[in-house]
């Protein structure tokens, strides 16, 4: 898909009013991944294949825009089918009591060039805690069908016990099955649909 891109002058977006309006994130174009350590030796990597999102960009003050996302828990895949039925059941995500995760942006930091700090609440079943994800702005334009994107990558690290996902398994050699730390990875192209302020 042709793109032309252009990129903001400062601070990756802003000034930059022609970003300010309201975008959808495109789930075709984008991905939410993860990671964890598996039996002390590797990593598991996984997706989750259905979610949707909200972004109110403020291209003249970045600090004012504000971020929107819903993931359907049972569409994790790790590749292995037995391991995400455990992991959509009771001792994990819980899909059936619990069908969404969300998370809801409270501020935006500017770092440097392109990179923001994006804080906000993570809700999965029913905790919501704190969570800072590291936003690095990719770029925006117009696509081969003249939709105005935007794109963005970020990352966040967390302790899944925090939000009672602590089930896991001793191994014979010490340590246990399933590492603590996930590591978060999104890869986000968004769709403008509307042109107003932002926020």
């Amino acid at each position: 898909m042709l793109i032309h891109r252009s990129r903001a002058r400062s601070h990756g977006l802003g000034p930059y009013p022609a970003l300010t309006g309201i975008y959808t994130i495109d789930p075709v174009h984008s991905a939410i991944g993860f990671s964890v350590r598996h039996a002390m030796i590797s990593h598991v990597h996984g997706r989750f294949g259905r979610f949707e999102g909200l972004l109110k960009l403020d291209g003249s003050d970045p600090s004012r825009s504000e971020a929107y996302v819903s993931v359907q828990t049972d569409s994790l895949d790790t590749g292995v089918r037995e391991r995400d039925a455990h992991l959509g059941g009771p001792v994990f995500f819980d899909s059936t009591t619990f069908p969404l995760m969300s998370f809801r942006s409270t501020g935006i930091v500017p770092l440097a060039d392109s990179a923001f700090r994006l804080a906000g609440s993570l809700r999965v079943k029913d905790i919501e805690l704190p969570l800072d994800v590291d936003v690095v702005f990719g770029g925006a334009g117009d696509d081969a069908f003249g939709n105005h994107r935007v794109g963005f990558e970020g990352t966040a690290t967390l302790r899944r016990s925090d939000w009672g996902l602590s089930w896991n398994t001793p191994l014979e050699t010490g340590g246990v099955l399933v590492g603590d730390k996930v590591t978060l990875a999104l890869d986000v192209s968004a769709v403008r649909v509307d042109r107003g302020t932002a926020a």
